[in-house]
């Protein structure tokens, strides 16, 4: 029991250290709630064209499938809230995309805190997930206690609300384990009234192919007519649940010079995105997320909007 007190407490204290917003533990195994929502949000056809949803079905589910022995989930919130915003003026795009690629950013911290954990610990095996395998990152952040899944389908927190990315770690080590919290969400339906496209169809079900952010980064061929008036500007995801939402009035500018955008991207307008050019894009997203639409991707985006 000391054991796992003192790894529980160096792998929390690391994990400040490096800059993560909060930290959560939970014991590795089948998520037995989310499996009938997983298969009922499949069924129904909400991941759009996204059929990489429906692989590594039993994997999403049970982390002890995707890493052999596995028995904690470490997982890690980093704050991605700018302190400045682009001109008012402007197509938009997620705050999350603003600067460096969070892959990339996380990636580097987790593979840092891996290293603690088996220099400190010992012959520790796990393995960094930021968004790049199956797992259920939000239901796993949850089970953990660093929030609750909010009516948008986001992790909310009290403190600090949403605009974080979730990470984790999964490694064959027993840990001393959290527990959820209650949901706070109340009666509150600001998400679902503000959503422009009524992609939550229920409180905590995002239909994804009715999604800004699906139609502007996932999918790939031509942006459907039904659409068409409701993009509110955004060209590259979309942040409207998350704005409204009345948790984030907490939100605190992040402290990670490698998401600050480049000073461009704040001061473009809207005739400015009109007449990028490739070489502009290369500059201003040179290690950006939106790098992942190309530059055709953008532009088809920024010409869906013209059209309204």
């Amino acid at each position: 029991m000391l054991q796992k007190s003192k790894h529980t407490s160096l792998i929390k204290t690391e994990a400040k250290r490096l800059g993560f917003l909060s930290c959560g533990i939970s014991k590795a195994g089948f998520l037995e709630e989310e499996a009938p929502r997983l298969e009922k949000w499949l069924t129904k056809n909400m991941h759009g064209e996204m059929s990489y949803m429906e692989n590594h079905f039993d994997k999403r589910l049970d982390p002890t499938k995707l890493v052999e022995g596995s028995k904690s989930v470490i997982s890690l919130l980093l704050n991605y809230y700018p302190d400045q915003q682009q001109n008012e003026d402007a197509f938009k795009i997620s705050k999350y995309a603003y600067g460096t690629d969070y892959h990339f950013v996380i990636k580097d911290k987790l593979k840092e805190l891996l290293h603690t954990i088996t220099t400190e610990i010992g012959a520790v095996h796990g393995r960094a997930f930021v968004d790049s395998a199956p797992v259920l990152d939000k239901a796993w952040a949850a089970k953990s206690g660093l929030g609750w899944i909010g009516k948008h389908s986001n992790l909310l927190t009290k403190q600090t609300g949403s605009f974080y990315f979730i990470a984790e770690l999964i490694v064959d080590l027993d840990l001393e384990y959290d527990t959820p919290v209650t949901d706070h969400c109340g009666s509150c339906t600001a998400c679902i009234d503000a959503c422009p496209t009524q992609a939550i169809v229920d409180p905590y079900v995002v239909d994804g192919s009715k999604c800004i952010s699906y139609a502007t980064i996932e999918l790939k061929n031509e942006i459907p007519a039904h659409f068409s008036n409701k993009m509110d500007d955004w060209m590259f995801g979309c942040d409207v649940c998350q704005d409204v939402c009345p948790w984030n009035r907490f939100s605190k500018s992040h402290k990670e010079p490698l998401f600050n955008p480049n000073p461009k991207l704040l001061s473009m307008d809207k005739k400015d995105w009109e007449e990028i050019t490739q070489a502009v894009f290369s500059e201003i997203f040179k290690k950006s997320p939106v790098k992942r639409t190309k530059f055709t991707g953008l532009k088809r985006n920024i010409d869906f909007l013209k059209k309204g």
